[in-house]
């Protein structure tokens, strides 16, 4: 028989806790082990500037973690009483003699076999590319989408002979659109 230290020690002991069922709780109140990706596995990527990508760094910890989530959020609850769902006898019958008589007339219904068929799968096209990341942060992005708007304010100006853009119908630029807008 071991005595209470004995017992405390053995308990205790990491190589024996290592195979024990019962696990402490992890980093910040985790219930089971931490599945942090290492930097290899990461997928999510953002930009780093200048046309490259690197690994993103923080993955943020839950904000439920430590606690048990209940059942109502994780299943789908019931919206009817219990067995409220199912057909009267009187429904049951009168929906089986509208099926017969809709198979008499010759209304095409679905067989079994054609129920349980799976769907067939929706292909991709072969030819499809995804498109490839820019690697251009938001600010570099947004630079290049006025450097585009201002080129095209300018062809603009150029081919109806005037010097403004506020001269013109339609505004190109952001600024424009925005200045028109507070006017009106």
């Amino acid at each position: 028989m071991k005595t209470f230290q004995e017992f405390i020690l053995e308990a205790y002991d990491p190589e024996v806790q290592g195979r024990s069922q019962i696990r402490t709780q992890g980093q910040g109140g985790r219930i089971g082990a931490e599945r942090k990706k290492t930097e290899p596995e990461k997928r999510r990527m953002k930009a780093a500037g200048g046309g490259t990508t690197t690994p993103a760094k923080s993955y943020k910890d839950r904000k439920d973690i430590g606690t048990q989530r209940p059942k109502s959020t994780r299943e789908q609850q019931p919206t009817q009483a219990r067995g409220s769902a199912a057909l009267s006898a009187r429904e049951a019958q009168r929906k089986a003699a509208m099926e017969r008589r809709a198979a008499k007339s010759g209304v095409k219904t679905k067989t079994a076999s054609e129920l349980l068929s799976k769907k067939a799968k929706k292909t991709v096209d072969p030819n499809y590319k995804p498109q490839k990341a820019s690697g251009l942060t938001h600010r570099e992005r947004l630079n290049k989408v006025k450097k585009g708007e201002k080129a095209l304010r300018d062809i603009r100006l150029q081919s109806t002979g005037k010097s403004k853009e506020s001269e013109l119908k339609y505004p190109v630029t952001q600024k424009e659109v925005s200045r028109r807008k507070k006017k009106a």
